[in-house]
């Protein structure tokens, strides 16, 4: 069951693996675009290439779904990653071995549906996929195997979710052949050390430049793609913040104000302890742009300020 880019790898593991693969669950196709045309999930595209059994019930829940489908197809694991559905007690008790979930953090840190994003905004230095027995509750459930991946000052939500995804792709392997041999570990979570990672708003992006610039740029890696980090200059014009650098220059102007722009490229901005370089921006209704060429374009120089 996934739904999401980010079941991608796992189902392409799963598909090469031993594992008889009985049938995909996804969500049913979207309007996406312009004209609102329905669009398939990355999962089904994944599973139509391969000529797989699909399903996309409105909802998995439902009874007839759940005797006529799942029920007859007895499958003794059912694997989960970002799938989009809530699935009911009676699904989760259905296969012998169990639902495992992939969830992309350390378990029971960062419990919820941004755990990528709200790591990197929160300054992590480390990160993983916990692999877990599903329950009722929102990712509660004990954990069958765990592993660690660092987080790089340079990596935005985009690059994590992708090591991840192939991390999550690995260890779905390794749980199988646990599974295969009726072992799976069980390790019941310590909620002592319980945080969560609330799905974002578009609030959530706006920079306070009072902030620390280590603050910012984590809130810029943090919410790529969405919503994006972004502030205003000008008459309140809205800008999106892309691809900034930290600097060890100290900051003495006032947070927010452009320091000098750069002819390599980049845009130094004042914040609450040192300067920030911003380098990749998008004004609204425009494509990203070279900071330096936005600030030309826009007329910003030395002493203007983001707001």
């Amino acid at each position: 069951m996934g739904t999401d880019r980010f079941a991608v790898p796992v189902l392409e593991a799963i598909i090469d693996s031993e594992a008889e693969l009985l049938c995909v669950i996804t969500q049913p196709d979207r309007p996406s675009g312009r004209k609102l045309k329905l669009t398939p999930s990355p999962i089904k595209e994944v599973a139509l290439g391969h000529g797989l059994t699909i399903y996309q019930p409105k909802r998995v829940r439902e009874k007839e779904f759940v005797d006529d489908v799942l029920r007859k197809l007895a499958p003794d694991v059912v694997v989960v990653t970002a799938f989009g559905q809530i699935l009911p007690e009676e699904i989760l008790n259905l296969p012998p071995q169990g639902c495992i979930n992939l969830h992309p953090s350390l378990l029971p840190k960062y419990r919820g549906a941004a755990p990528i994003q709200r790591a990197i905004m929160n300054g992590e230095t480390e990160t993983g996929v916990t692999v877990m027995f599903m329950d009722v509750g929102e990712d509660t459930g004990d954990i069958i195997i765990q592993e660690k991946i660092p987080i790089e000052l340079s990596d935005s939500s985009e690059i994590m979710s992708q090591k991840l995804s192939d991390l999550a792709a690995e260890l779905t392997l390794k749980a199988l052949r646990l599974a295969q041999k009726g072992t799976l570990p069980r390790q019941v979570q310590d909620e002592r050390e319980v945080s969560y990672a609330p799905k974002l708003s578009k609030e959530d992006g706006h920079i306070d430049w009072a902030k620390s610039a280590l603050e910012i740029h984590n809130l810029i890696r943090g919410t790529i793609p969405w919503p994006g980090a972004y502030t205003t200059f000008g008459e309140s014009k809205p800008l999106k913040i892309w691809e900034s650098h930290l600097t060890g220059t100290p900051s003495g102007d006032p947070p927010g104000t452009i320091i000098e722009v750069l002819a390599d490229g980049g845009i130094l901005v004042a914040t609450g302890d040192r300067e920030l370089l911003i380098t990749t921006v998008q004004p609204a209704s425009k494509a990203r742009m070279i900071a330096r060429d936005f600030a030309n374009g826009y007329r910003l120089k030395a002493g203007d300020a983001f707001l």
